[in-house]
């Protein structure tokens, strides 16, 4: 929902560090893997409840996927490195609902499937519109320059972000706030069925 603002405020740094990251030879596809196993190493820190590391490396993830798209636009985007970074990323959401199921099964590990389940409706109607959009020559730079095409909605990357570190900082609150978003992520897998009927329909 926020995202395309927040670009105007982090794009010229993460420019400047992206074009020093490229000339020191740092590839995007290099910081996306990166980033990947960063946030992946927070799964574990999460599984033995060490919520500070388990932050601190879903924040270097986030900085890593904001640093390979700027790195990307110094030394040339390609499809597979689009293609890569969006991949990366929803395995990565997936698995900090996983580590929390782990954290705390009993307490946890319903919430953690239904966070899951909720971020399949807004994945696949984000893909599936990228896809219809990409077909029929739509562009938006609303988002910044991106490999495909971005539909918004209640809950994009800045309001995940920000679900992620109230989760490690209130981890007893995981259930009610994993219950809480994904009922917003239902909300705009709705909208976005909606703009593509709107978009895609004769």
């Amino acid at each position: 929902m926020i995202d395309a603002a927040l670009r105007r405020v982090i794009d010229r740094p993460l420019d400047r560090a992206g074009g020093f990251l490229s000339r020191c030879g740092v590839s995007a596809n290099a910081m996306t893997v990166a980033g990947f196993a960063a946030g992946m190493l927070a799964l574990p820190a999460l599984a033995v409840q060490a919520y500070g590391a388990a932050l601190a490396l879903i924040l270097l993830n986030r900085l890593s996927d904001g640093l390979d798209g700027a790195i990307a636009r110094r030394r040339g985007a390609t499809d597979f490195g689009g293609y890569l970074d969006i991949v990366l990323d929803f395995i990565f959401y997936a698995g900090i609902a996983l580590g929390f199921a782990l954290a705390d099964p009993a307490a946890n590990a319903l919430a953690a499937c239904f966070l899951i389940f909720s971020f399949m409706g807004t994945g696949s109607s984000f893909l599936a519109y990228a896809v219809m959009a990409a077909k029929r020559g739509r562009t938006s730079t609303e988002r910044g320059t991106k490999s495909l095409y971005y539909l918004g909605g209640l809950t994009e990357g800045a309001e995940t972000i920000a679900l992620f570190v109230a989760i490690c900082l209130w981890p007893g609150w995981f259930p009610v706030l994993a219950y809480g978003f994904g009922a917003l992520c239902w909300l705009t897998t709705a909208t976005r069925i909606l703009a593509a009927r709107r978009d895609f329909t004769p």
